[in-house]
């Protein structure tokens, strides 16, 4: 198959996006590619690691819709690494009477038994002929022998690296691609309120991406996501944050009590605070494009753009104090306040004031 035959210039360049990929590991260490969830490719062996599930998934049922496309005649078949019976990797692997190509996928490797780690690494060593063994590890020293052993090159492996989407910017990157691949037009608000809105969820951020690409038929905005998702808790928040920041005092405590009322919880809307301002305060006195300080900074062009745009008005003075009261305010929150709603009040009051009074 030409998929089994990546040539070496391939090779080299999932080289190099594994150095990217996987900082914190010695590259030294690794001589397979190591991939994006969304470059994944055919190999005889396709570790895919990392605890980010859902992208595991997607990862894993692209290549299989890649591979059923290649030939329809594709067997698959799974396998539990955890409860594992002798040979069974071995007998599906075998050829059968057609000689159709086979995908194994193996889930749960990292609490897999002693038994399909040695059978797994004996697989390593003479791979079969138009198969591919998909094996998920999710994290953990479990199986560690085997994934040491897939790094050092057995097996002719390729290994797909799905880490958690931590960041705001890795999450609003994850959802413009959503749209570009659709050929969809949504404007950088619309995306900013759709992220706010599902920042705890990434299965709910694409399903989400997914209905506004299906239901709209031009371009994608901030009220077409409001009308959608407006009653979000979280969004909810960055309304009132928005509304605090810019100066708007009783715009912001309306919109905060509306949500308290709705059942919004205290704590999402002091981290959403937070959030906003510890960004300014990073970017307060800096100077440069968009571009080089969210490289700089490990943001997204759009929260530069919109965080300068916030700190019109305010002093390093103000900013100093609004983070001082955000610590009292999470405390307060979090339990060490007798009244989490006041104290949430005063400090829509202070960030309205800009810190000063």
């Amino acid at each position: 198959m030409a998929a089994r035959t990546a040539s070496s210039g391939r090779a080299a360049t999932g080289r190099s996006a594994a150095s990217k990929a996987a900082p914190s590991r010695a590259v030294k260490s690794v001589a397979i590619p190591q991939l994006p969830w969304h470059q994944v490719r055919p190999a005889p062996i396709v570790l895919v690691s990392g605890t980010e599930v859902f992208l595991a998934e997607r990862a894993v049922r692209q290549l299989r819709d890649f591979l059923k496309l290649e030939d329809p005649s594709l067997e698959i078949s799974d396998i539990q690494a955890d409860s594992y019976a002798p040979g069974e990797l071995l007998t599906m692997a075998s050829p059968s009477l057609f000689g159709e190509p086979r995908l194994i996928r193996v889930s749960s490797v990292e609490k897999c038994s002693d038994t399909f780690l040695t059978e797994a690494l004996a697989y390593l060593e003479n791979p079969a002929e138009d198969t591919y063994v998909v094996l998920r590890h999710g994290g953990g020293v479990r199986g560690k022998k085997l994934l040491d052993t897939i790094r050092s090159g057995a097996g002719g492996a390729v290994e797909v690296v799905c880490a958690e989407l931590k960041k705001d910017s890795d999450r609003h990157d994850f959802a413009s691609a959503e749209f570009k691949a659709a050929g969809k037009r949504v404007t950088p608000s619309a995306l900013r309120s759709l992220v706010a809105a599902f920042s705890g969820d990434l299965a709910e951020l694409s399903a989400a991406c997914q209905q506004l690409i299906a239901d709209s038929a031009s371009e994608v905005t901030e009220t077409t996501v409001d009308r959608y998702y407006g009653g979000r808790v979280e969004a909810n928040a960055f309304k009132v944050a928005d509304s605090a920041i810019a100066g708007r005092h009783g715009e912001a405590l309306v919109i905060l009590r509306h949500a308290l009322s709705s059942g919004a919880d205290p704590v999402p809307v002091v981290a959403a605070f937070a959030m906003k301002i510890r960004t300014m305060a990073k970017l307060y006195g800096v100077r440069g494009g968009s571009g080089q300080l969210a490289s700089q900074f490990g943001l997204a062009p759009w929260q530069v753009e919109r965080a300068q745009r916030d700190l019109s008005g305010w002093s390093d003075e103000g900013l100093a104090r609004c983070m001082v009261m955000l610590a009292e305010t999470d405390a307060a929150v979090k339990g060490a306040g007798r009244d989490p709603v006041f104290a949430l009040e005063r400090l829509v009051g202070v960030i309205a004031r800009r810190g000063e009074g």
